[in-house]
Parts: structure tokens; sequence; C-alpha cells
């Protein structure tokens, strides 16, 4: 073999060698990113809206016309539960692994054996609001006894006024509360039975100090409907909203600081995993992802064009449910 020979093979060698660099390096972030896969777990047309769990066994799902699901292994099946409603499921929220409570509609409903049945707890019908109709968003707890819900009060599909709830007994009774403003409330969220927030229209925040007695308003310094919070502590928490919409805060909402992302889709829902890690999803199957504590986020495939509504995470496994029924896995 002459030295030309020699050479050309060498070169071919390392031709080879840097082509599977390439493709090594190439395939890496997209293997990550590969690790949603779905299944439609409600009739198609139908969406689901909120998921929730109480440890990595233990699951339900809700979405429209009632529908209402359970897991008890890790959301690899689900069984179908009667909620007692026809109308839209927004929100599932256990305060413990017995009491447990979802909104549909105008109504609140709760279950006091782990989810297995449900009953309605308390309605808001039209006639107790001028002819208005009720619709209830986001419930959380603070305590044992201190529940919150949120919502709106709208009429000929025009919102007139929010909705501020509370129950002081563990949820056998809820009254009103007036809510230092009318715009719509969307979703609520509380560290501890102190600190509380409320997201909502118009780059709405709401915040408490005292356990919910009085809310005051937060400068978020912007006008985009904001429809999910999640604070990671009293200082450190996370707003989504329209148009790509991220804000963040590292003094518990005094203020609020704009993200810049590569995404226009609005984002619906947003959670932390620790004080790195968290994920936020959105209209038309947007996924994000951030390691940064939220500084950055990067764009996952999640292999849909529906709207994602819902997201929880237990540990490094998680879901999402959105429209056409479809349910989204992580792990």
């Amino acid at each position: 073999m002459t030295l030309r020979d020699h050479t050309q093979t060498r070169l071919v060698k390392l031709r080879l060698i840097v082509t599977a660099l390439f493709l090594v390096v190439v395939a890496s972030p997209i293997r990550s990113q590969q690790g949603w896969t779905s299944t439609r777990v409600a009739p198609a047309g139908q969406d689901l809206n909120t998921i929730y769990f109480l440890d990595s066994k233990r699951g339900w799902i809700g979405g429209d016309k009632g529908f209402l699901s359970s897991t008890d292994d890790g959301g690899h099946t689900w069984v179908r539960q009667d909620a007692q409603t026809t109308d839209a499921i927004n929100d599932i929220y256990f305060r413990d692994k017995e009491a447990g409570f979802l909104i549909a509609g105008n109504a609140i409903f709760a279950s006091r054996d782990n989810g297995v049945s449900w009953t309605e707890r308390r309605r808001f019908p039209p006639h107790e609001f001028d002819g208005a109709d009720v619709e209830l968003y986001s419930i959380r707890f603070s305590s044992k006894k201190k529940g919150w819900v949120v919502g709106s009060v709208s009429k000929n599909d025009r919102v007139v006024d929010s909705i501020l709830i509370y129950t002081n007994d563990g949820g056998e009774t809820w009254q009103r509360q007036q809510a230092p403003s009318r715009l719509e409330l969307i979703h609520i969220d509380f560290t501890n039975d102190k600190r509380g927030w409320i997201a909502g229209a118009e780059g709405t925040i709401l915040a408490t100090t005292d356990g919910g007695q009085t809310w005051s308003k937060q400068n978020s310094g912007t006008s985009a409907t904001i429809f999910h919070i999640d604070f990671r502590s009293e200082k450190r928490g996370l707003a989504v909203g329209e148009r790509g919409t991220i804000l963040q805060t590292s003094d518990g909402g005094t203020t609020w600081t704009p993200v810049v992302t590569k995404t226009r889709a609005t984002l619906l829902n947003v959670q932390f995993l620790n004080d790195n890690n968290g994920w936020a999803v959105g209209r038309s199957g947007t996924i994000l992802r951030t390691d940064d504590a939220g500084l950055t986020w990067i764009e996952q495939e999640s292999g849909t064009k529906r709207n994602l509504y819902g997201l929880y995470f237990v540990k490094k496994t998680g879901w999402a449910v959105g429209g056409d029924g479809m349910l989204f896995r992580y792990e």
C-alpha cells in the first residue's frame, strides 16, 4: 500500500469518527426530549382540564362533561368514576389522603374516603348572583381547616365580577369574601397557612400574608392574563400566562420580573420539581423545561398540537392532560 493509500484510508476513518461523534451529539438532546408518551383516556372531543396525584401511585384526572378517572398504579391504567356532575371539572385537590375536593361549573364536591365517592358540598346558582353565572376554577387548602376557591361571575359570556370563596371548617361550609379585584380570578396557591397568591385576568396577582383574611394587589408588570402561579417557598415563585408570559419573583411577589423566551404560545400551567428544575405547558402542545430556577427555558418536543391544560410531577415522573381526552406521561 502506498503512502497515498495510507493517507486516504486514514482520512476515511477520520471522517467516519467525526460523523459518528456528530450523530451522538445531535441525537442526545433529541433522545432527552422523547420522554413524553401519550394515550387517550377520555372520549375523543372531550378536554381533560386537571390532574392531581397524592403520591407516585394514586392520582385523578378531570375534564369536560364531569369526566373523572383515577389510577392506583402511577397512571398506567385508569378507572372511570362518578363525580355526580355533568359540568366540566376544572380542578382537583386533596387536603390529605382521605379528604379530597373537586370543582365543576359552579359547585364544590368533596370526598371523605380517599376519592372513592364524591358528594356536592356547595353550589352557587345564578339566582344568588342576580342571574349571573359562576364558574369556579381553582381550589387549595392552606391548612386542615382553611381552604379557598377562586373563579368568575359572568353575564352573557362577559365577566362582571370575580369570586373568592373560603372555608374554615374543613370544607363543610363555604362563604364568599370580597376580593380587591373584579377581574376573573383563575388560580390560587399557598405555601403555608399564612402566605398565598391568586392569579387572574389582565395581569392580576393578589397576595395574602395573614391566611387569607385580607388580600392586596401586587404589581405584575403585565396586562397579560396569568393562568397559573406556583411558589416554591415564601419568596420564590413563578407565574405563566398569555403570549408566552413567564414571571418570576424572589421576594414573595413584591417585585415580578419577566423572563424572555422564544415561545409566544399561551402557557396554562407551571410546576417546580425542586429549587432548580421546573416545567410549564400550554396551548398548541407547548412544553417548556428549566434547570436553572426559571431563568432560562427550553422548549421540549411534545408530539402534539393539542392544548395542554394540566400538569403534575411526582419526583421524576410527570403527567400532562389536554385536548381531545389526551394524557401525556414523562419519565
